[in-house]
C-alpha cells in the first residue's frame, strides 16, 4: 500500500473526473488527426497508382510503414480511451483510487501521473518483479 491515509473525498473525485475527461478530449482529437492523416495518405496513394509516373519501391515501403505506424498509434489511443472510460466507471462506482490487488489506496501522486492506474506502486512493482525471469 502506497499511502494508507489516502481516501478520496468528493472534491478529489471531481478533480480526477475532470482530469480524465480532459484526457479523453485530447485522445479523441489525436485519434481524429491519425484518421485524417490516414485518409489523406490513402487518397494520395490511390491517385499515384493511376499516375503515369510510378513511385520508387523504397518510397512505397516508407509510405506503407507510415500507414502501419499511424494505425498502431490509433489503436493505442483507442485502448487508452477505453482505460479512461473504465477509470470514469470506477469513479462512479466509488472504487477509484483503490488498488485492485491489495485493496489499499493507490495514492494521489500516482493517480495524478497515471489517472488510469488500478494498482498502487508497491503492487505494480511486485507484478513487474514476478514477470521477470
Amino acid at each position: 500500500m502506497e499511502d494508507s491515509e489516502f481516501s478520496m473525498n468528493q472534491v478529489e473525485l471531481q478533480h480526477f473526473k475532470q482530469l480524465i475527461m480532459a484526457k479523453k478530449v485530447q485522445v479523441s482529437q489525436d485519434m481524429e488527426e491519425f484518421q485524417r492523416v490516414s485518409r489523406s495518405e490513402e487518397a494520395q496513394e490511390s491517385s499515384e497508382d493511376r499516375s503515369a509516373y510510378s513511385l520508387h519501391m523504397a518510397d512505397r515501403g516508407t509510405d506503407a510503414m507510415e500507414r502501419e505506424k499511424n494505425m498502431l498509434f490509433a489503436q493505442r489511443e483507442g485502448d487508452y480511451l477505453d482505460y479512461l472510460e473504465e477509470a470514469l466507471q470506477r469513479i462512479e462506482a466509488g472504487t477509484y483510487g483503490v488498488c485492485r490487488t491489495c485493496k489499499g489506496a493507490i495514492g494521489r501522486a500516482r493517480l495524478e501521473a497515471v489517472p488510469t492506474a488500478t494498482q498502487c506502486i508497491d503492487c505494480k512493482k511486485k507484478e513487474g518483479d514476478s514477470s521477470q525471469p
